[in-house]
Formats: C-alpha cells, sequence, structure tokens
C-alpha cells in the first residue's frame, strides 16, 4: 500500500487541508479502521511504539510515522494537539 502515499513529516500536518467526505466505502473497513485505530492508541500510550497512519488529504494520499496520544470521535490526535480527521484515514499500521 505504501507504494502509493507520499511520506510526511508530523509536522507538517498542520498545513494540511482535509475535505469532510468518507475515503472508505465498505463499512468492514469503516470498522477495521476503528479496531486498528484504537490498538494504535494502546500502543502508542502503553508501549510509546510508532505506528504508520496511511491518510488523504485534498491534495494526494500521505503517510505518517508518528505516536497516537488520543482518539475522538472524529480525530486522531498525534504530538502538540495536532490532529487527522478519521474520515480521512485509510488504515494505520
Amino acid at each position: 500500500m505504501e507504494t502509493n502515499f507520499e511520506i510526511i513529516e508530523k509536522e507538517s500536518i498542520y498545513t494540511l487541508r482535509f475535505p469532510s467526505s468518507e475515503v472508505l466505502n465498505e463499512a468492514s473497513a469503516i470498522h477495521q479502521r476503528n479496531n486498528d485505530l484504537t490498538r494504535a492508541l494502546y500502543l502508542g500510550n502503553i508501549e510509546h511504539a510508532k505506528i504508520k497512519i496511511f491518510f488523504e488529504d485534498n491534495q494526494s494520499k500521505k503517510v505518517v510515522e508518528t505516536t497516537v496520544w488520543a482518539v475522538t470521535d472524529t480525530s486522531v490526535i498525534l504530538k502538540r494537539g495536532v490532529g487527522i480527521p478519521i474520515n480521512r484515514i485509510y488504515l494505520s499500521a
């Protein structure tokens, strides 16, 4: 999957613009994404492990390797309060 995604530093995410539309089409994929984000939150807070988040802004598909600090109903929160809307995330690994 990584071949179609541009690598971006987490410090640059705050400059990105995110459409409100959902990137996933299937309910099962959305459910799996939610499970993956719960796991990413655990890995970030308990194990202090970095994960890759594959997402799309209004320009292109991107990937960031980072630690997840929190997950809200609508966003994944990274260090310094930087957020990525959940509906723009393909998966986390």
